[in-house]
């Protein structure tokens, strides 16, 4: 996962809107977060501040997990 992970970093600091990062705002208990995908299996969520230039990891797992 090492790798993926690395890569993801790179893209959502270049370009946060990337269409292979999935980005979404989430709902619910969740709303003030955000949620892209690392592979197919694991999503990590975020607290995205654009207007900042924030990005603040808050936890990484696979979908059960985090959600």
């Amino acid at each position: 996962m090492i790798p993926t992970y690395a890569k993801v970093l790179s893209i959502l600091e270049t370009n946060p809107y990337h269409p292979s990062l999935r980005l979404h705002k989430l709902q619910g208990k969740l709303h003030e977060y955000y949620s892209i995908s690392l592979d197919t299996q694991y999503r990590m969520l975020i607290v995205l501040n654009i207007d900042e230039s924030t990005i603040i990891p808050i936890d990484i797992g696979t979908h059960d997990e985090i959600y």
